[in-house]
Parts: structure tokens; sequence; C-alpha cells
């Protein structure tokens, strides 16, 4: 199953690419509320590479958290995604997900998809980025147990579905210094909608470093029982923009 996502990551990495690699790291402090109240670190990479027809990207993101009882919980996830350009604003693309997230219920996600976007506003100050297409989607349950007694109430499965998925990547700048970031996925099926939305501040220091402010919400709508629908992050990270 996991293969999916490594197979169209791959292909984010292998299309025909000329230009230099460009992109951002971060890492910093988490404060987290929802299955967990915790103190975590957390980290995140991302690279682009851009020509005339073509638009790579690939990423990678990590959560490590650990509470007052001692316990350790990881979240991390990887993507890629291939865009060829058909037209001044349109393409075409093929993305990959998957991810690991203890807090969520789900022993792991992965998605793969193919549809089609548009830069609706490309400008120096703002841009806007919206795509929808379609994809498969498998994912497996953890096993539920009662907080009290221990008994087992739901037991892990595998599943897979067809997954309706649409993304708004939005990005303006205020200043020279200063921008607002926000990205937005959705990946709806039969059986579960995954969504999430990261919104960020970021404050320039210098050429490549910046301070991001940034809020993070998770939701499933239908997670395992005794598991929360929605997760919620507020990062404070340390911005390192590779050039």
């Amino acid at each position: 199953m996991r293969r999916w996502l490594f197979a169209a990551t791959l292909l984010a990495a292998t299309v025909p690419a000329h230009a230099d690699w460009s992109g951002k790291g971060e890492a910093g402090l988490v404060v987290a509320s929802g299955n967990t109240n915790t103190e975590t670190a957390n980290a995140k990479l991302q690279v682009v590479n851009e020509t005339d027809n073509w638009k790579n990207t690939l990423g990678a993101a990590a959560l490590y958290s650990s509470d007052e009882d001692g316990k350790i919980a990881n979240r991390w996830e990887t993507f890629g995604q291939a865009d060829w350009k058909f037209s001044e604003r349109n393409f075409l693309f093929a993305a990959g997900r998957y991810e690991e997230d203890e807090f969520s219920g789900f022993e792991y996600q992965t998605t793969a998809s193919l549809g089609v976007g548009r830069r609706f506003i490309e400008n120096d100050r703002t841009k806007l980025v919206g795509t929808v297409g379609a994809g498969y989607k498998f994912y497996e349950t953890r096993d539920a147990f009662d907080d009290e007694t221990g008994v087992l109430i739901e037991e892990g499965v595998s599943q897979d579905e067809v997954v309706f998925r649409g993304t708004i990547d939005f990005d303006h700048k205020f200043t020279a210094t200063t921008s607002l970031l926000n990205k937005f996925i959705v990946e709806s099926g039969a059986d579960n909608t995954f969504v999430q939305n990261d919104l960020s501040l970021q404050v320039k220091m210098t050429d490549v470093l910046a301070l991001a402010v940034g809020y993070s919400v998770r939701h499933n709508t239908d997670p395992p029982a005794d598991f929360k629908r929605t997760d919620k992050l507020t990062t404070i990270n340390l911005v390192y923009e590779i050039k």
C-alpha cells in the first residue's frame, strides 16, 4: 500500500528539470492541544524545482512529543507533487502524501492523486493557487481501548477508498519582510474526510532567516473510537530559506 506514495514521490523527483532547487526549512517549539496536551518540537522541509513547463515539489515534516507522564508521540509525513503547465495559469498535477500520526488514531494514511490546478493570482505581492482532483487512499486505524478498564473498544482495520482532493495555497506579502501564508488541503472519501489548514505569519530577520508564528488545524471526520476528531498546533519556528 505504501508503495503508492513512493511511486508518486519518485515521479515528482524524476520529471525533467534543469533549474536549481530552492525552498525552506524550519524548526521550533510547539504547544499542542487535542488528543494530547504536550510540549513538543517540530521540523519541516520543502524544496521546489521549477522550469518553464514543470514545477516539482518535495517535502517532509516531523513532530516529536512527550507529556507529563513521560509518554512519547510522533508524527511524520512526506509528500511530493509534479505540476505540468499546459497554459500560462493552468496545470495538471500528480501528487502523493504519506503520514504516520499517533495523535489521530490512524497507523498511517497515504494518498495518490491526479487533477488540475490554476494560478488564480500571481504577482510580486500575492499568490493564490488552487487544485482539484481525485485519487485513491489507503489507511489503517489503531486499536482503541477504554481508558479506565483497558478493554478493547474497537479493533484497528485496514481500508482503502476513492477520495476527492482539493487544495488552496495563499501567500501575501504585507511588506518586504512580513508575509502571511495559508495552506489548505482536503481529502474526502465515503468513510473518512481529512482536512488540514496551516496558517503562518513570517517576519524576515535576514535574507535567509525568518521567524514564523503558525497555527495548524487537522481534522478527521471519522477517527477510531476514543480518539478526538480535531488536533490543533501553535508553533513558533525559525525558518531558513534555501536559495
